[in-house]
């Protein structure tokens, strides 16, 4: 009950986030505050698979950057995933990646009415590497992951589950009419969302 409770909280601290947008001028922060208050988004890698080698693959996976609500992420992009994965398969061999994440999951382009491909639908397009965390990270990843999506600590533990993360090199964001605004990770880590 207390768990449900959290969340229900939680819930409602986000909805009231997602009303703060930062204005389009705040490029860096923007890119925060969409990878804060999305729960997933879509990781694209080069196959290694047979019949599609080399070619572009994406799929959705579960991420946090920290627990929902206004405090704010840690900007990193966490994940929890198994070798069992045909996208891990593919990170196993180049573990070069783009992830893209979107405020269509939210409640706040439905509001506005904003289909997912208008620009002031945000969305930020990341490209860097997966990287398994150290063991001094996994606890910062665990509770990220594990607060916004609890059902993972269910998962069947033979999948051998591991903590990774997204690291971040280039960044692309859409925010508004005019094209995509460069970010740097130095400029995204020095704001908060």
């Amino acid at each position: 009950m207390a768990r449900l409770l959290l969340l229900c909280a939680a819930s409602g601290l986000l909805v009231a986030a997602l009303e703060a947008i930062p204005p389009p001028e705040e490029a860096a922060r923007m890119a925060r505050y969409v990878l804060h208050n999305c729960d997933w988004g879509a990781l694209a890698t080069l196959s290694a698979q047979e019949g599609l080698r080399g070619r572009p693959f994406a799929n959705i996976f579960s991420l946090s950057d920290g627990p929902p609500g206004p405090c704010g992420g840690s900007g990193v992009p966490y994940m929890y995933l198994t070798d069992m994965e045909i996208s891990v398969q593919d990170l196993e061999v180049n573990s070069n990646a783009s992830l893209t994440v979107s405020l269509a999951q939210t409640p706040y382009c439905r509001k506005h009415k904003y289909d997912p491909q208008n620009p002031l639908c945000a969305h930020i397009i990341f490209v860097g590497s997966i990287v398994k965390v150290n063991d001094s990270e996994a606890d910062l990843a665990k509770k990220a992951l594990f607060i916004r999506h609890p059902e993972m600590e269910s998962w069947p533990k033979d999948h051998n589950w591991f903590f990774a993360k997204f690291n971040i090199t280039n960044i692309w964001v859409l925010d508004y009419f005019g094209g995509l605004k460069i970010v740097t990770p130095e400029e995204y880590y020095s704001v908060k969302p």
